[in-house]
């Protein structure tokens, strides 16, 4: 049973919030992603990983679960629950010959226990134990459909998929047909859907020969144009001025992704300054109203200047050396 760190993965004390690990899962998605290195087999393995780490981690339901779980059952963590649920159904019932008797005391009893590993055999050839669980839980990890006296039959295995979008593709509510094996689903993705987020949709995930489907999560990676930087719901984009517009105010057009967009710029305009547009930023998920657009602003300086602009600037720097000296 092979145990995979999710915390080592992404590089986060186990202590972490989510802040600190969508950070982390960023910043690793981007230095692992088959984009940024095309061709590498180590990098999209690592990308696989961190992705699968975030999957989990992200999720508090997941999270709770990787933690009470994986340092006993290994990579079948996912599938403790529905053991240890089988268990006390089979002990309920006293099925072989007591009530406490474990189910699997077929196999040499419960392979989970006091950390020990475990072997068996079936037709005089010796196996693992992941062989043995699956065949009890099957390839995709989903439980078989264990019903013994009226059991219960479990879900089919959850299924995780990334789906790449540009940051347009997200300022509205959109239909989306994505292919998960050979089935193709149609989804509505909700405006404001950030980078790195994860959604669940229910039962679409991995079949299950007589119980239900598994759930389909989706990890989104949102990439943003040239110029543009998001943080939460606000977006902040460069606003290129000329010094004119600058020092005597002025309108400068921009280009944001939810559209063109004029601001006034106030004489006086210092480099870096930030123009803040109200409700002109990202959508909000799943809420309504949006955040904030904020025009960040960088000063172009005028090359090979005319004798009449030179003269005339000449003329004004003296005369503010003037007023200053006074």
């Amino acid at each position: 049973m092979e145990y995979i760190d999710y915390y080592k993965v992404l590089g986060v004390d186990k202590a972490a919030d989510d802040k600190a690990i969508k950070k982390a899962y960023r910043k690793l998605a981007r230095k692992y992603h088959p984009d940024v290195n095309p061709g590498d087999a180590s990098a999209e393995t690592k990308f696989k990983q961190v992705s699968e780490a975030n999957e989990v981690l992200s999720n508090p339901d997941k999270r709770a679960k990787y933690d009470r779980y994986a340092a006993t059952y290994g990579k079948d963590w996912e599938q403790a629950e529905a053991y240890e649920q089988a268990r006390q159904q089979a002990g309920a019932r006293g099925q072989r010959g007591g009530a406490g008797e474990d189910p699997f005391a077929q196999y040499g009893g419960n392979p989970f226990g006091e950390g020990r590993s475990y072997t068996y055999n079936s037709g005089g050839q010796t196996s693992d134990f992941s062989d043995l669980f699956g065949e009890m839980f099957g390839e995709q990890g989903a439980f078989n459909g264990y019903k013994r006296g009226g059991g219960q039959r479990f879900a089919g295995a959850d299924v995780r998929a990334t789906l790449q979008l540009p940051l347009a593709e997200v300022l509205e509510d959109r239909k989306q047909v994505v292919t998960v094996g050979e089935r193709k689903i149609r989804l509505t993705i909700p405006a404001g859907v950030s980078d790195g987020q994860t959604i669940r949709i229910g039962g679409q995930g991995g079949e299950q020969v007589g119980g239900k489907r598994g759930d389909l999560y989706i990890t989104f990676q949102i990439a943003n144009p040239a110029g543009v930087e998001r943080q939460g719901d606000d977006l902040y984009v460069a606003a290129e001025a000329d010094v004119y517009a600058a020092l005597l105010g002025g309108k400068v057009d921009i280009a944001a992704p939810t559209g063109a967009v004029r601001i006034n710029l106030p004489a006086g305009t210092q480099p870096g300054a930030k123009i803040r547009l109200r409700g002109k930023g990202m959508p909000r998920y799943k809420a309504e109203g949006a955040g904030d657009l904020y025009a960040v602003v960088s000063i172009s300086l005028p090359q090979n200047l005319s004798d009449e602009e030179r003269e005339y600037l000449t003329k004004a720097a003296a005369a503010r050396q003037a007023t200053q000296a006074a």
